[in-house]
């Protein structure tokens, strides 16, 4: 997948995502905010709008697209890219963790891999921020934020029992 963006003079930005079968999704980000999504069936083809939202609504359909209101897969990470070089990523603790049943104090997760854990979700519970004091329990999920190698070396501590 490619993102094409260019800039629009006294109107904003483009981005054009390059889709699987060769179709373009084509976003204007106008100036005051306002987002016009159109389809393009390929590259040199004229595109049909397809809608036109707000700038509160778009931020809204991005965040669920993301996947922050609901993940509907459990997967072994989910990923959303802050910048070129930091990541918030969700993993979920399982039984075979060698983090699982150790407090955030006594696993010592950001010496020994870099990431920061965020946020926890356990059930319906949020802990955010978590104390040194939490304890991981399996079938927490976990949000941390770090670059790229930090997120491996978490993972690494998650073991070969990540879920998927």
């Amino acid at each position: 997948m490619t993102i094409y963006e260019s800039d629009l003079p006294g109107v904003g930005k483009k981005f054009e995502v390059e889709l699987e079968d060769d179709s373009r999704l084509v976003i204007v980000t106008h100036n005051t905010g306002k987002r016009e999504v159109f389809l393009k069936p390929n590259a040199d083809a004229d595109g049909d709008k397809l809608f036109e939202v707000s700038d509160r609504l778009a931020r809204k359909i991005g965040t669920i697209l993301e996947g922050a209101y609901f993940q509907p897969v459990e997967a072994e990470a989910v990923e959303t890219m802050l910048s070129d070089e930091t990541y918030l990523e969700w993993y979920t603790v399982t039984a075979s963790a060698e983090i699982a049943g150790q407090s955030l104090a006594e696993a010592n997760i950001r010496d020994r891999t870099g990431v920061s854990i965020v946020a926890i979700q356990r059930g319906d519970e949020l802990v955010s921020p978590p104390t040194p004091e939490t304890v991981l329990e399996t079938g927490d999920t976990v949000v941390v934020i770090g670059d790229s190698e930090d997120c491996a070396r978490f993972e690494d501590l998650l073991g070969d029992g990540l879920e998927e």
